[in-house]
């Protein structure tokens, strides 16, 4: 998005100049169509890097590997695109019994068409199948891929695609849409395929925050606080400072999950330090101001009933309900003019002002960007529409 259509077409111009001076009649080499496809996927622009990934399809000097990852490639394209169908075509072709599958073939197919699954059961077929031929790789039965003659980054590469199928599985048990989540062996494949996931990958993530998702689904609220705190890895010498940093750096979505998992576990004053860090780096996001509105509503909650959380201490609570009203109402008006489609946050959102009104919370009045009233969450922004109170 964003692209002219002439602006396309010098890029494609420029490329295209730029890869034929490097030889005055030959073509370009297979592998330098395919280095500049992968640059242009990595820069979300898919148009052009399909021209690329075309040039290598028609070409009959490429190898078997080459051909093939360009339709792995491909393939990744026309999901970006929104051809689905289509990708889903171009996957199963890398897989056997289709004629000119590869032996074995590329695990990431199988991952991608577990994604792309309407039926629970396949697509547990397809994590398995992924995960049984990264494991063939990893114990060096099969070649892995090269990554820049960095066999150590190959090898990082296949330990993770291994977690994130294993996490795709309890993800597939644990989707209400499916009956598999009323299974009476779900909770227990649930805790294998996680054990499996966390034996590879200690500190993973994505797998951490997936076994704290499960404990709160098992009413184990201590256990999922334990999993989401594991992360990141303690160390007796690093600073509080570098552990905001690594938690700072990671996806929004990712610090979005956290929050919201922290919120459920009661870790207020934790999740509120991630939706301050969220806000800052992106104060349009409609799920960070519902999440930070819930937070603060949360707070107050507590407060009221004669409970602290830690950073509120004299604070009452008709101020800190009074935070959540503004960030509920930030939420609403974006939600209104970004057309979000979340409608249960939105719904959330006006039953929490309803209880507001009902209290006789009201907006908190406009102020001055230099009034303050140092609430204990002043570290997050100096955005006036950041600030809690």
């Amino acid at each position: 998005m964003g692209r002219t259509r002439t602006k396309t077409k010098k890029s494609v111009s420029a490329v295209t100049n730029s890869l034929q001076s490097s030889s005055s009649s030959a073509a370009p080499a297979i592998s330098a169509l395919l280095d500049k496809a992968q640059e242009l996927i990595v820069q979300c622009d898919f148009p052009l890097a399909r021209k690329f990934i075309d040039r290598v399809l028609v070409r009959s000097d490429g190898s078997v590997s080459e051909k093939n990852q360009a339709k792995e490639m491909m393939g990744v394209v026309l999901l970006e695109t929104g051809e689905v169908d289509e990708a889903r075509e171009l996957f199963l072709s890398l897989l056997p019994p289709h004629p000119t599958a590869p032996t074995p073939p590329p695990p990431s197919a199988h991952l991608y068409l577990a994604q792309l699954s309407a039926d629970p059961y396949t697509a547990l077929k397809h994590y398995q199948a992924a995960i049984d031929i990264l494991q063939t790789q990893l114990k060096g039965k099969a070649p892995l891929p090269a990554q820049g003659d960095e066999n150590d980054e190959g090898e990082d590469e296949a330990r993770s695609n291994i977690v994130r199928a294993y996490v795709g599985m309890v993800e597939v048990w644990m989707d209400p849409e499916y009956d598999l989540c009323f299974d009476p062996a779900a909770s227990s494949t649930c805790d294998s395929l996680l054990a499996n996931a966390l034996q590879i990958d200690p500190h993973n993530l994505e797998a951490l925050q997936c076994l704290a998702s499960v404990r709160l689904s098992q009413e184990k609220t201590e256990e999922a606080l334990t999993a989401l705190l594991t992360f990141p890895p303690s160390s007796p010498d690093a600073p509080p400072a570098r552990n905001q940093a690594l938690v700072a750096a990671l996806p929004l979505s990712v610090r979005l999950t956290r929050a919201k998992l922290l919120l459920e576990c009661g870790a207020y004053h934790d999740a509120l330090d991630v939706l301050e860090n969220v806000l800052a780096s992106d104060d349009s996001s409609v799920e960070g101001w519902y999440l930070m509105g819930w937070g603060w509503w949360l707070v107050a909650e507590r407060q009221k009933e004669g409970g602290e959380v830690e950073g509120s201490e004299g604070l009452i609570w008709e101020d800190i309900a009074r935070d959540s009203r503004d960030c509920l109402e930030t939420c609403q008006m974006l939600h209104k003019s970004q057309s979000d489609p979340d409608t249960p946050i939105l719904e959330h959102v006006q039953e929490l002002l309803g209880t507001l009104d009902a209290l006789g919370i009201t907006p908190s009045p406009i102020q001055d960007d230099e009034e303050g009233d140092g609430d204990g969450w002043e570290d997050a922004s100096d955005d006036e529409d950041v600030e809690m109170s």
